[in-house]
């Protein structure tokens, strides 16, 4: 293995023990921290190659993107499925069958790759959004393991900050590995080198245990979901979040194809660009959780909004790769702080015996939105350009500020007391 990817692995192991000891974090935090970036590198190896290699394997350009944007479909059609089958079996059981579908996905991509099936391969990514939708659940894995509920956003900050080994592994993989096995368009043995991770991923979550909450009876009274999705903040949650995520996924979906197809920058200049833009998605989370103190969750909602607006603005200035590289930059930026916000507010809406059935909305909503933004990210670019693609995000940039907007004057009575406290 080349030495790059084990010292990222190395560097993991240390980070875990390091963050372990400062936060004195349960054993569930720290696995949970090791094992994400490995599983969900497999994200970043889709977002990289997979419009590259389908418009190598379709004379159809405009479905260049279909892969990645089935990978979604995929991660919406799976999230109820895997949210029930987490209820009835525990967070470990669920997150199995994610690794196993995950390998299976790994294996039919490489075998896509070898003998050039454009179908196969995007029913490969299919799959892999399926298996995603179990791994996505890591996030309330890692909530539900928090022992107090003030501790929720500096723990999925930590969780999130994993995420810059996967923004670094991901790429590399796809690159260093893409002519370890002879193929039609090169990039079978990236798929076979992932699903090796998927698996140590699989071994480290072996000494992972259920949390409590997972253990024990539901008690109380359940609402349904239709009083639930009807609470100012799960408005406020689940919109920053879906509209942040769709916003990101909409332009980063578009950025490889922009970049090298349309305007001929190299590959090894797309994969900087991406890799920057993977690592500004969570390595905000090193100082989120201090921020979060000085300027509460509203005062993050913010930010978030106004750098969008940011990268609307530095994205129509130019193409050239310094334009690309700001604006994927500053995406991930504001996409950490949205999504962060709206995944620490989403806990205030529901009571511990409606957890999985909010979860599950939660993430169809956001993924089947952020599916539909991927999708038309190819069709907007190859029928319109890039200035084009930039513009028609504008309105949801707006929308933004609207619900930052909303958030900032809600009703101090209708917030939930464990949200007054970190106002």
């Amino acid at each position: 293995m080349p030495s790059m990817i084990l010292l990222a692995l190395v560097l993991l192991v240390i980070s875990a023990a390091a963050l372990a000891k400062i936060f004195k974090l349960p054993k569930n935090i720290w696995l949970l921290f090791m094992a994400q970036p490995l599983v969900m590198c497999s994200a970043p190896i889709i977002v990289f190659i997979g419009g590259l290699l389908s418009s190598q394997m379709t004379d159809n350009h405009t479905l260049a993107t279909l892969p990645i944007s089935l990978m979604i479909i995929g991660v919406a059609t799976g999230v109820i499925p895997a949210a029930m089958i987490a209820k009835i079996k525990g967070r470990k059981f669920a997150l199995f069958s994610g690794f196993s579908l995950l390998v299976t996905s790994a294996l039919l991509a490489m075998l896509a790759a070898k003998v050039g099936s454009f179908e196969v391969f995007t029913f490969a990514s299919f799959l892999f959004g399926v298996g995603g939708a179990f791994t996505q659940q890591l996030r309330f894995a890692a909530i539900e393991s928090t022992k107090n509920k003030e501790d929720i956003p500096q723990t999925l900050a930590i969780l999130m900050l994993s995420g810059i080994f996967a923004a670094f592994l991901g790429p590399e993989i796809a690159v260093v590995a893409k002519d370890w096995l002879n193929s039609a368009y090169g990039y079978a043995g990236s798929f076979l080198l992932l699903a090796g991770f998927i698996v140590i991923s699989a071994i480290i979550m072996l000494f992972f245990t259920n949390p409590k909450s997972e253990i024990s009876a539901s008690s109380g009274e359940t609402r349904t979901l239709a009083t639930i999705v009807q609470q100012p903040i799960f408005i406020i949650a689940v919109s920053c979040a879906t509209i942040g995520y769709a916003l990101m996924s909409y332009l980063m979906t578009a950025t490889p194809l922009s970049m090298h197809h349309m305007q001929g920058h190299s590959i090894t200049e797309t994969k900087w660009v991406i890799q920057t833009h993977i690592a500004a998605m969570y390595l905000p989370s090193l100082i989120t959780p201090f921020l979060i103190k000085r300027v509460a969750l509203k005062g993050l909602l913010i930010i978030g909004c106004l750098i969008y607006a940011v990268v609307a603005l530095i994205a129509l200035s130019g193409q050239h790769v310094i334009h690309y590289w700001w604006a994927l930059l500053l995406l991930g930026i504001g996409w950490n702080f949205l999504f962060l916000t709206g995944t620490s507010l989403l806990p205030q809406s529901y009571n511990s015996n409606e957890r999985h059935k909010v979860q599950a909305t939660n993430d169809f909503i956001l993924f089947v939105v952020q599916a539909l933004a991927s999708l038309m990210a190819g069709w907007v670019l190859f029928s319109g350009g890039w200035q084009w693609l930039v513009l028609s995000s504008l309105p949801f940039i707006i929308s933004l500020f609207i619900i930052a907007w909303y958030f900032h004057h809600l009703d101090q009575k209708q917030r939930p007391k464990e949200l007054l406290k970190n106002h």
